[in-house]
């Protein structure tokens, strides 16, 4: 009999430990969910006085790219691009828009902070969050910090609008 309870003893605990680790990682998504979006309270529109007009301290590396256009989706002029942009310290990417460009961002390393047209306040990112800039955003990014940032962005660019520096 003692191997039964203690089978079950066992078996209880196992569960206890799943249910542990399920709510841990629940919690931890809810916390990253928010992480590096705009303030409660502070989204609301933003002029981007003295907003950067031109890259600086970045290198820009398309790493690998699909015609839109030859796929099932038959997305003329467009581009599915995965890149990696290095920004250095003082380095911007500079005011651009998402008017018709979707693209996920995910911060690899260091601390960048975003100057966005929907936010009263700048919003800080740091490595291993992720950012989503969709139609009706407009932003700078700038690294204010002391080490190399480098993002991760896949975007969907419009070929036809590619003016050879969009960022």
């Amino acid at each position: 009999m003692m191997t039964k309870t203690s089978d079950k003893s066992r078996a209880v605990r196992r569960g206890f430990s799943i249910a542990g680790i399920a709510a841990g990682a629940v919690l931890l998504a809810a916390t990253a969910a928010s992480a590096g979006e705009c303030p409660a309270g502070k989204i609301g529109s933003n002029p981007l006085k003295d907003a950067a007009t031109a890259p600086a301290g970045v290198t820009d590396t398309v790493l690998t790219s699909i015609d839109l256009s030859k796929e099932a989706v038959k997305l003329n002029d467009r581009q599915f691009r995965l890149r990696r942009l290095e920004i250095q310290p003082g380095g911007v990417v500079p005011m651009h828009s998402h008017g018709d460009r979707p693209a996920l961002i995910y911060i690899v390393s260091g601390t960048i902070t975003e100057y966005s047209s929907n936010c009263t306040v700048p919003i800080v990112h740091k490595a291993g969050e992720a950012a989503m800039e969709s139609v009706g955003l407009t932003h700078w990014w700038k690294n204010t910090g002391k080490e190399v940032v480098v993002l991760t962005s896949a975007d969907l660019l419009h070929t036809k609008k590619e003016d050879g520096h969009t960022m």
